[in-house]
């Protein structure tokens, strides 16, 4: 392990954009902490957390002047890598010589350095991996964003309130994936961070930072701090044959329940780290000499998305529901090979209603069980 003072991310920050990339991290924006350019240390959100819980996130001072205090925001990279809106190809027919040219915009942006990346963001960009990058139908402008990417993780030293991030064994110490990871730690009245290296990337980019070898009372502190973190996770997520107990819950009561309660308005995919839904869209000019096909991104809770000659197939809201939280939990695994949710809960937060995935999930299964016990007794 090795250690730097805070002072030392200005190095770290101006190595990585000498080397050419774009530096996000997070920046204090519209009360909530987003992910945005970063050109200095003082972009960062010094001394600002994070309050959350179901359908509530507010801000609040801490007591230190901590960079990475918070828990997570309303956005995932997943903005970055693949983007809300983004531009596929365009087409033109200049007058003057009637010839057709296409243009396809794979490659048009700077690469990226995130700052900041959590354990479970790192566990969303890998199960995106396999969706958009590795698997039989790639895309072209994820796989270009994601393999130029450089990553500074940072390990949680806290939990917030909608975290579940145990449950789904996605945090909250980042395990790979990064080619720098930091622990923030406060130790004999001094601020910095112990760095830990995941890449020959990394390595290089650390060797232009003042750094040395962590003292032992530094690393204890680190792993203490995550320590406190998996000590302190705000919900908890039952796992155990999840997919066939939704699988056998096609028709359960619940379903209505969340329904009443559900507007439909998307937000869960949103913030979702994972969700890749998306429509296209074609635009021609005004006179005819131009086009573009645009790429949006769409939601499983719009009667549109799921629109085929004539109707929806899932016209309630009971449906788009079902679909989506049987898809993140269940359906993703025989799709992906693993679970479409990270644990983040982003979609509990920033729900207008503060439905929980976890609760939903804990009433179905507690229903199942309790008509197996009455199932037993009877017998």
């Amino acid at each position: 392990m090795k250690y730097f003072e805070r002072g030392a991310l200005a190095s770290l920050l101006r190595g990585l954009s000498e080397r050419g990339f774009n530096t996000v991290g997070p920046v204090l924006r519209d009360g909530a902490i987003v992910y945005d350019e970063l050109r200095s240390p003082d972009d960062l959100p010094a001394g600002w957390t994070d309050e959350q819980d179901g359908g509530v996130y507010r801000l609040r001072r801490r007591e230190d002047e901590a960079l990475f205090g918070y828990v997570l925001g309303p956005h995932s990279w997943k903005q970055f890598l693949f983007p809300p809106a983004q531009r596929l190809w365009t087409a033109s027919r200049p007058a003057d010589t009637g010839a057709l040219r296409m243009v396809d915009h794979v490659g048009d942006d700077v690469p990226y350095a995130f700052i900041g990346v959590r354990s479970c963001e790192l566990h969303a960009m890998a199960i995106q991996d396999r969706v958009l990058k590795d698997g039989a139908h790639t895309d072209p402008h994820y796989g270009l964003a994601r393999e130029t990417a450089f990553i500074v993780a940072v390990h949680c030293g806290q939990a917030g309130g909608t975290c579940f991030c145990v449950s789904m064994g996605t945090g909250p110490r980042a395990s790979e994936g990064f080619d720098l990871a930091l622990t923030e730690i406060f130790e004999d009245g001094r601020h910095g961070f112990v760095v830990e290296v995941g890449s020959e990337r990394g390595t290089d980019v650390l060797e232009s930072i003042p750094h040395r070898d962590a003292r032992p009372e530094e690393t204890r502190a680190a792993a203490e701090a995550v320590a406190d973190a998996t000590a302190r996770m705000g919900r908890e997520l039952e796992t155990r044959e999840i997919k066939e107990l939704l699988y056998a819950s096609y028709e359960h009561p619940r379903w209505d329940e969340v329904a009443r309660r559900c507007l439909t308005c998307g937000n869960c995919t949103q913030v979702c780290p994972t969700c890749f839904c998306t429509t296209v869209g074609d635009l021609t000019s005004l006179g005819g000499d131009e086009a573009e096909r645009v790429r949006h991104w769409d939601s499983c809770f719009t009667t549109e998305h799921s629109y085929i000659h004539g109707g929806s197939l899932r016209g309630s809201t009971r449906a788009r529901y079902r679909q989506w939280l049987t898809h993140k939990l269940a359906t993703w695994i025989d799709q992906f090979g693993t679970s479409g949710c990270v644990g983040c809960g982003r979609c509990i937060t920033w729900c207008p209603v503060g439905i929980d995935i976890t609760e939903e999930v804990r009433a179905i299964r507690d229903t199942v069980a309790s008509k197996d016990r009455d199932s037993d007794s009877s017998g």
